[in-house]
């Protein structure tokens, strides 16, 4: 029996990183890890309304809530952005959105912009052209598939099909 050559051997990558290993960090690596910045609700709201009165926020702030996004949304990813940055706790950042909102509602209120709050439930009553549409395709494409069912012929016919067993078991013929 003749030995192969050691160059012809593969190398096993037994020194290799663990399948997953990437996905995974060091406790304490990640900023959400450490403890928070801003341990209180008002550290926290020292850090926030500066930063959303600056000029340069604020023109970019009120083109988001013209857009219609409601300020609830806004609040919601500042806060949740600042938690992932660890500047503070997702419990204080639970705890300063309704100052965040207020804060939001006041500048949108003074540059004169209409604004959705995100808190108030519409209720108009009306139904908007888009449902309106799908409800008249549906029911459009409902006839259809009624005036496609054939007519029974018979008595005969419906007796047959009942007395034919049913669930999940039963034969199809």
């Amino acid at each position: 029996m003749a030995l192969l050559p050691q160059a012809d051997i593969p190398e096993l990558p037994i020194d290799g990183p663990i399948p997953g290993q990437s996905l995974t960090a060091p406790l304490g690596d990640r900023p959400w890890q450490n403890p928070a910045q801003y341990g209180s609700a008002e550290e926290a709201l020292e850090y926030y309304i500066p930063r959303i009165m600056e000029s340069d926020f604020t023109d970019q702030l009120l083109d988001v809530i013209e857009m219609g996004i409601p300020l609830t949304t806004i609040a919601n990813s500042l806060q949740l952005a600042s938690v992932m940055e660890g500047k503070h706790s997702i419990d204080v950042g639970i705890l300063i959105m309704p100052v965040i909102i207020e804060l939001l509602e006041l500048i949108a209120t003074n540059a004169k912009v209409d604004y959705n709050k995100g808190t108030e439930l519409k209720d108009t009553g009306d139904i908007s052209e888009v449902k309106m549409s799908k409800i008249i395709n549906r029911m459009k494409s409902k006839d259809d598939d009624d005036m496609e069912m054939p007519v029974k012929e018979s008595q005969e016919d419906e007796e047959m099909e009942e007395d034919m067993p049913t669930g999940l078991m039963a034969r199809r013929k």
